[in-house]
Order: C-alpha cells, then sequence, then structure tokens
C-alpha cells in the first residue's frame, strides 16, 4: 500500500506556484466546467449557471486558485434568443484562428426538441462574447436533445463538433471561417445513448471519447460517471478496453462518486502541465452539501501501460494532491 504525505490543509497553493491543493478547488456552484488556456497564460473557466443559465467566467494561473472575472454576456439585450425562453447550457470555449469561440447549448428542463446550438466570439477569452447565432436546433439536424457541444480540431485543422445528450453521441463538420456547418458535411453518430457531456483528447497518437454516463443533477442521488473509449482516428469508431464499441454503449471506467463526491461527471478539456502530468476539471456534488450545487473538482489522470486514463482511486480525491505545474 502506498504512503501518502499528509499535509496540513492550510496555506497549500500560492498563485502559479501551488505545491498542493484540496478539492473541490471551486467551492460553489459550477457545474459543466470547460476550459482553457489562453494566450496570456491564464486559464479561463466556463459554466451553466444561474435561473437563466449565465456563464461567469473565472480566471486561473494554476487551476487550484479562481477568482470570477466577467460575464460572457453581460448584457441581458445581447443574451442568445436562439429558442424563446431557453436557458444557456454546458458550453465549450475553443481558439479558432484569432477567436475565442464559445459553443453553447439552449434548452429547456426536460424539453428533447426544442433545443439547439449556437455559437458567440470574442478576441479576448474574457469576452464579452457576441452571438453568432445557430448552428442548429435538434430538429433541423435530426438529433434528438442537440445540447453538450464540443469542438475539436484535427492535425489537419479540420474543426469538428461532437454533442448529444442521451440520444447518441454525433459529430460533424465545421467552415473554420463561417463557423457554420460546412458545406456538402453530414452528421456521423460515433457513441450510444448511454453518454452526454462529451470531449475528445489527442495522447500519444490516439483519440480518447470522454462522456459522462448516469443521472447528472439529484444531488446525493446522483450516478453521474465518466467513461472512455479511443480511436485511431478523431471520429472514430471509439472501442473500449473490452473490445466494444462506444455505439454500442461499451466504454471503460475513468472516474465515479463515492461516499463523499456524489455524480462527478461533464468535464470537457484535459491540460497538459511543465511535467507533462494530465489534468482533468470536472463537477460533482459533496455529500450532504447538494443545494451548494454542482462544485468544480481537480484530478490527475494516470495512464496504464496499455494507453488507458484512469483516476487513482477511482473516485475523486479528498485529501492533499500535488498541485499541477506551470512554469
Amino acid at each position: 500500500m502506498k504512503r501518502r504525505l499528509f499535509v496540513p490543509l492550510v496555506a497549500l497553493a500560492f498563485g502559479a506556484y501551488a505545491q498542493y491543493y484540496t478539492n473541490p478547488v471551486i467551492s460553489s456552484n459550477f457545474p459543466d466546467p470547460t476550459f482553457i488556456k489562453a494566450d496570456d497564460g491564464n486559464f479561463y473557466a466556463y459554466c451553466t449557471q444561474g435561473p437563466l443559465g449565465d456563464i461567469p467566467i473565472y480566471r486561473s494561473s494554476n487551476l487550484v486558485d479562481w477568482e470570477y472575472i466577467s460575464n460572457a454576456f453581460p448584457d441581458k439585450e445581447k443574451r442568445p434568443s436562439l429558442l424563446p425562453g431557453g436557458n444557456l447550457w454546458a458550453p465549450d470555449i475553443t481558439k479558432v484562428g484569432d477567436k475565442y469561440v464559445l459553443t453553447y447549448s439552449q434548452s429547456k428542463w426536460g424539453e428533447e426538441h426544442l433545443n439547439g446550438l449556437g455559437i458567440a466570439t470574442a478576441s479576448t477569452p474574457t469576452g464579452p462574447f457576441i452571438d453568432q447565432g445557430k448552428l442548429f436546433t435538434s430538429d433541423e439536424i435530426g438529433v434528438q436533445n442537440s445540447i453538450d457541444p464540443s469542438l475539436f480540431i484535427t492535425d489537419d485543422n479540420r474543426l469538428l463538433l461532437l454533442w448529444g445528450s442521451f440520444s447518441g453521441l454525433y459529430m460533424i463538420e465545421l467552415d473554420p471561417e463561417t463557423l457554420k456547418v460546412k458545406d456538402g458535411a453530414s452528421k456521423k453518430q460515433v457513441a450510444g445513448r448511454a453518454f452526454e457531456g462529451s470531449h475528445i483528447f489527442k495522447h500519444n497518437g490516439k483519440y480518447y471519447l470522454f462522456a459522462s454516463i448516469g443521472s447528472c443533477c439529484e444531488g446525493d442521488n446522483s450516478t453521474y460517471h465518466v467513461g472512455v473509449g479511443r480511436s485511431d482516428s478523431p471520429t472514430g469508431p471509439f472501442i473500449d478496453h473490452n473490445g466494444k464499441d462506444m455505439i454500442d454503449n461499451g466504454y471503460t471506467l475513468v472516474i465515479s462518486g463515492d461516499n463523499i463526491t456524489r455524480g462527478p461527471g461533464h468535464g470537457s478539456q484535459i491540460a497538459t502541465d511543465t511535467n507533462g502530468d494530465t489534468w482533468y476539471l470536472y463537477h460533482g456534488y459533496t455529500k450532504g452539501r447538494a443545494k451548494e450545487g454542482r462544485m468544480m473538482w481537480l484530478d490527475k489522470i494516470l495512464w496504464d501501460e496499455q494507453g488507458w486514463p484512469y483516476i487513482e482511486t477511482g473516485s475523486p480525491s479528498h485529501t492533499p494532491q500535488k498541485a499541477p505545474v506551470f512554469k
């Protein structure tokens, strides 16, 4: 058994040179987190928040210490209105060319047809973001519950949009200039109906499709967890460690809840630090404190000898951990 060094829960983090941290790294409501490392060297995180689905922006130099900076759409009159009365959910942030591109969902709770995806852009990660309008609605694209977008840029600069929530995960190519569906592009299903909150990460020449499974939003009763499949291509097929295709709902478990953290999931990016370690930001409830919302947690992703990602204990860390290193 490995012995873990105990570090007092005081003064563990100091700016970019944090040595240790404890979860959660944001101990207030911060569901569906996405983040980007910007040109200024800082990280910027975005999430779903508020009764109308505002998208707050937080900044950090180290993934550990976060401060509120602004709102993606500070002028309520200029908020996206893809669907009347729809809420903004589950954003994704990516830099495409010289633009910071915020892809968002707009929907109503429990509605699986009147929803869709849109794009907003800004010249800086702090915005304000200018809405560029809708990409498509569920009915237009023929995919029920078209929410939870994620962009991925391939090595040959193709811009792929991944999306879906418990009605299949789908992918389609966008035009990086217009940020609209590329002429002639058609959707492709890459995973079955078990998944939502997905994203792709390339590691050692393989493409890993991370996705969330289970119930996201039932407090202490949430069953959310994260699984993964991998492929030699960014468009799949994505296969789990037993050889089962994610189209058939196969997946390899990455992280699940425990008696302290309930419903961990919906990470949408992975960061690589100076040491080459990979880090995962995701949300989860603290058991017994569900009214405080889904907080943001940070854990290192390890890779086994066969190249499969996992969290050391299989569940969120609760004791002091060595922090990411950014120099």
